[in-house]
């Protein structure tokens, strides 16, 4: 199987959230990946949700509400382990739609919005650290 090669930061969209051209970090380091919200609830069995940072200008107020949605584990870089909701969405990476994990995470003071883990990456990509933005690049050729 041949493996993309993707850089160490892209933009690329989520469909499936209604969130376009988002900044994202390949974080080899991180087994899970994971989407900026600032306000998440869970109301009667459904996860609510928003998605609203002013440093992202596509992260505009934009409220979703989950049916389908689970908890896992997520140990952070501190070392600490906290609790997360998990939700399954689509991402669209040099053109092709993948299905992905997202741990919802508050990721206020970090500069993007999305993590992309390893368990994402595995078996589809190869990171070149000296490279960025190499699908959001191709997608303007």
């Amino acid at each position: 199987m041949n493996k993309q090669i993707i850089g160490r930061t892209d933009v690329v969209d989520f469909p499936g959230l209604g969130l376009y051209n988002i900044e994202v970090k390949i974080d080899t380091g991180a087994y899970t990946s994971a989407v900026h919200c600032s306000k998440i609830e869970e109301i009667d069995g459904r996860l609510h949700c928003v998605f609203y940072d002013e440093s992202h200008p596509e992260y505009a107020e934009k409220p979703i509400i989950f049916d389908t949605y689970s908890t896992t584990g997520v140990k952070s870089s501190n070392g600490f382990k906290e609790n997360r909701f998990k939700i399954k969405s689509t991402v669209i990476i040099f053109g092709k739609i993948y299905k992905i994990n997202l741990t919802l995470s508050t990721r206020d003071d970090m500069r993007f919005p999305v993590l992309i883990g390893r368990q994402f990456l595995k078996r589809k990509f190869v990171v070149d650290v000296d490279l960025q933005n190499v699908s959001l690049n191709q997608k303007h050729q």
